[in-house]
């Protein structure tokens, strides 16, 4: 069995893991009631978790970069809770309030299965959960936005959706790589590969930029071509290292430039 302590892991590793990606809440969210923009990013991001978790279970069963996966699957997990955290902060519709319940309830389920030791059996198991609350989360997402009348919001969910789309990726590969192409895997892993080259393009054309932005929207191009030739490699062990390791980076610009549009639209909503 794995110990399932992704909820309380090593003071080491969360500070570390955290302070390296940059996914801790900023002091304006920690400090105060969390504001729309923010809150929009949380249930974003609740849906780039689901993936990451099942990528990274899913790579404990392929034994790829293994201790690597384990921190992955702790960091994720912690992230979930802070998320929720973050989000009793708000103060939201009713209807909102029980769809962020409702994807609380998929993330403990999900949190519960990854204590398993990994199998073929689990891992599809696993991946189907990551998949309900990837859509909990998304509908929970589409009625945070949809409280503000202002359509430039939309970059941050839309940005937000980029994180999820490159643990999808991943995490596809390697249920191909498992001989378990769950719900079409295969098709699922074209279709988002070109889902995120047209989404990048709209956010390079969005009204809002900044220098920081533009940069990481550069950098984010530039860890895509090293991201999208690695899913196009055999799925043996340096194809999944490959995998592994550039979803990671492209995770970790694609947060930051969701972080970046956040900040950029509280200041314009508030």
């Amino acid at each position: 069995m794995l110990p399932n302590q992704a909820f309380t892991p090593s003071r080491r590793v969360v500070v570390q893991s955290l302070a390296a990606m940059m996914w801790l809440p900023s002091a304006r969210a920690a400090n105060g009631p969390i504001s729309l923009s923010t809150a929009v990013n949380r249930t974003a991001r609740f849906r780039a978790l689901s993936q990451r978790i099942a990528k990274a279970y899913a790579q404990l069963y392929l034994r790829v970069l293994p201790d690597r996966a384990k921190d992955v699957l702790a960091t994720a997990q912690r992230l979930v809770q802070l998320g929720f955290e973050d989000l009793a902060k708000g103060q939201f519709p009713p209807e909102v309030v029980r769809q962020i319940s409702a994807v609380q309830l998929q993330a403990e389920a999900l949190h519960g299965m990854t204590g398993k030791e990994p199998g073929k059996e689990t891992v599809g198991a696993v991946a189907a959960q990551a998949n309900r609350m990837l859509t909990v989360a998304d509908t929970a997402t589409q009625a945070l936005e949809g409280l503000s009348k202002q359509t430039t919001l939309k970059l941050v969910n839309l940005a937000g959706r980029q994180r999820m789309l490159s643990q999808r990726m991943a995490k596809n590969y390697f249920l191909i790589a498992a001989g378990l192409d769950v719900s079409g895997a295969t098709d699922q892993l074209a279709s988002d590969s070109a889902a995120f080259v047209s989404a990048q393009a709209t956010l390079s054309a969005a009204p809002v930029s900044t220098a920081n932005i533009r940069n990481e929207l550069a950098l984010a191009q530039s860890q895509w071509v090293f991201f999208e030739n690695a899913i196009r490699r055999k799925p043996d062990t340096g194809g999944m290292n490959d995998v592994a390791t550039t979803s990671e980076r492209l995770l970790d610009v694609m947060d930051h430039l969701t972080g970046l549009y956040d900040e950029a639209l509280r200041d314009l909503l508030s």
